[in-house]
């Protein structure tokens, strides 16, 4: 049986990259398997940042592959997006920051979950896109939702309603993505990056994750309320323990104990 996701981890960065060549469509034994895998790297305690990214050279994602709507009725539907939809909880759920590495052409499904990344890094020469509305179909990886906030609602809305692949200066103009780099670079660079947070804190990342993710939906009063528990849960931590014994003595702090 094809593998469609490679799977693999450097110094505690995971890198879980889509691999159907030529361009990366999206199947439902995909989807399937992207869910499995990032709910698997997400328990690896060997993780502690996780990167989305993709196998095929000028195809970060193609999308769905058009093959599997064809004929699908309100019921299909409903259940390829409450599939779609537990990837998002997974991903908006993660105690661990979550990257995304953004290649060539990235459209549809694939980028979409990226939405739901701290950061993402495009290549310089990416184009991105939500071409949705031209088969009259919409997102349905908590997308509409996940760029309403990201982007506001007149940029969201035109960005879905023109359906056209947006340059990645311009992505990065918006805000959809957070930093360009050199093609041949954006691996090293997203590594570094996923590096330099392997090193802090485990449970202050999944604080902070928790504090801007959840708590950002809420209203502010419910959000104080979210700070407060998460504030209270990460004191009992040994975490916090050691990082205020290395502050004091000066020395780095060693997060495994």
């Amino acid at each position: 049986m094809p593998s469609f996701v490679r799977f693999s981890i450097e110094r505690h960065v995971g890198w879980l990259e889509y691999n159907r060549p030529p361009v990366n469509a999206f199947t439902r034994p995909m989807v399937d398997e992207t869910h499995d895998a990032i709910a698997a790297a997400l328990a690896d305690p060997e993780v502690r940042v996780l990167v989305l990214a993709s196998a095929v050279e000028k195809y970060f994602s193609a999308g769905a592959d058009l093959n599997m709507f064809k004929g699908m009725t309100g019921e299909g539907a409903r259940d390829w997006t409450m599939r779609c939809h537990e990837i998002v909880r997974l991903l908006r759920a993660s105690p661990k920051p979550l990257l995304a590495a953004i290649n060539g052409t990235a459209v549809g499904g694939g980028l979409e979950m990226t939405l739901h990344c701290d950061l993402r890094f495009a290549a310089s020469d990416a184009r991105l896109g939500q071409p949705e509305i031209k088969i009259g179909f919409l997102p349905p990886i908590g997308t509409t939702q996940a760029l309403v906030r990201l982007l506001g609602r007149p940029r969201a809305i035109r960005y879905l309603y023109e359906g056209g692949l947006v340059p990645a200066t311009e992505a990065l103009d918006w805000g959809l993505v957070d930093e360009l780099v050199e093609p041949s670079q954006l691996r090293a660079r997203v590594q570094a990056y996923g590096e330099e947070l392997a090193a802090k804190s485990p449970a202050s990342l999944a604080a902070i994750r928790r504090t801007i993710t959840l708590g950002g939906g809420m209203t502010f009063e419910d959000g104080l309320t979210c700070e407060l528990e998460t504030v209270a849960a990460l004191a009992d931590t040994p975490d916090f323990a050691e990082g205020v014994d290395a502050f004091l003595a000066k020395r780095p702090p060693d997060w495994r104990r």
